[in-house]
């Protein structure tokens, strides 16, 4: 809680300590003496932020914060002041002068109180072992959240839009395949649906240097049989790493027994922000 630019300090405060683990919200001062007061619980803990440490709202709270038995912390201007000496544990925030010329407008304290409160908050931070995945549990629309969280088999192509032939399907049905389903790669499989090898774009463009008959010629004899795979459960940025590793556009997603269940492209994964 705060009051004017300590107040907005204290939105920033608890909103960093939010997303990084520690569950925190801003209490107005004044709004918690006509009722609000009735969000703080026993298990909480009160951050007060003042830069003189009289903050009269914040004050007249203290019997209500004493009565609930809950720890007090404050970060203060000024130590000798009632806030510090009511609170179990008093930050000194102090600074020399303030950088506006009239000394008067909060600048250097607020700062110093913003950058205690962001030391409060990673401190937190470490001592609970809070991880990235973690912090991508409370950023599912930010580009981190994203890396962290889409899996292959939030963003592959299932069922119908699998292109898919058997062994012995001809060249040229396979690449009708390909153009139908439009991801540049088929899969070939067997009758169980498990993944024999691939066909792709690339493929294609090798075949036209061999003298092949595209009517007679099967799929097998020209797919490529150690395809670089994926499980639905694998990071979509970990997928991407692969792809550009191995300079491929497509990914067969295939689960424990061999079967295709997916495919992935490049451009799922532009459409998502991961690429």
């Amino acid at each position: 809680m705060g009051i004017g630019k300590s107040g907005h300090v204290a939105r920033k405060v608890a909103a960093t300590f939010s997303s990084t683990g520690t569950p925190s919200f801003f209490l107005h001062p004044a709004e918690a003496g006509h009722g609000d007061a009735g969000m703080i619980t026993r298990q909480d803990i009160a951050l007060a932020i003042s830069n003189s440490g009289e903050t009269q709202e914040i004050i007249a709270l203290l019997p209500v914060i004493k009565r609930l038995g809950i720890p007090l912390l404050t970060i203060v201007g000024r130590t000798p002041s009632t806030l510090a000496r009511a609170a179990d544990v008093a930050l000194d925030a102090s600074v020399t002068r303030e950088a506006c010329p009239l000394g008067l407008a909060p600048t250097a304290s607020s700062t110093a109180a913003l950058a205690m409160g962001d030391a409060l908050a990673i401190a937190l931070l470490s001592a609970r072992g809070f991880t990235q995945a973690d912090f991508a549990l409370s950023h599912p629309l930010g580009t981190l959240g994203r890396r962290l969280l889409l899996r292959i088999g939030d963003l592959m192509h299932r069922h119908e839009a699998i292109p898919r032939v058997h062994p012995t399907t001809t060249l040229a049905e396979a690449i009708l395949e390909i153009t139908k389903k439009g991801l540049g790669i088929t899969a070939v499989v067997d009758d169980d649906n498990r993944l024999l090898g691939v066909f792709t774009d690339g493929d294609l463009r090798r075949c036209l240097e061999g003298m092949l008959d595209w009517r007679t010629t099967p799929i097998a004899a020209v797919m490529t049989r150690e395809a670089k795979t994926a499980v639905p459960d694998m990071l979509a940025a970990e997928a991407l790493r692969l792809m550009e590793n191995f300079l491929i556009s497509a990914l067969i997603v295939v689960d424990e027994s061999g079967a295709v269940v997916g495919v992935l492209h490049t451009h799922d994964l532009l459409r998502a922000g991961i690429a």
